[in-house]
């Protein structure tokens, strides 16, 4: 199991971006989270297979049809949960 927190800017909040990330990782089995920022931002952690975490990847890179995507970055850390469900929490 690998795990990354990333980070996407751009037209990300109020076009589903969120619902966009959760369909995406439950359609993959990760577990995680995703969340609105003060920044205009979209932020999350995710945990799953090397396979799964790359194609999660590059679904956030493009993101729903509705939102632009102007930049994406991620890191990978330490797992530090292993349920496979993934969530929508609150704004930071």
């Amino acid at each position: 199991m690998i795990a990354v927190r990333f980070r996407v800017r751009g037209r990300v909040q109020g076009v589903g971006y969120r619902a966009y990330a959760l369909r995406t990782a439950e359609h993959l089995h990760l577990g995680g989270w995703v969340r609105n920022t003060a920044d205009g931002s979209v932020e999350g952690e995710a945990w799953g297979s090397d396979a799964a975490i790359a194609t999660l990847l590059e679904a956030l890179k493009r993101g729903p049809s509705g939102g632009r995507v102007t930049e994406f970055d991620h890191v990978s850390i330490e797992p530090r949960e292993s349920s496979d469900r993934f969530e929508i929490r609150r704004s930071a």
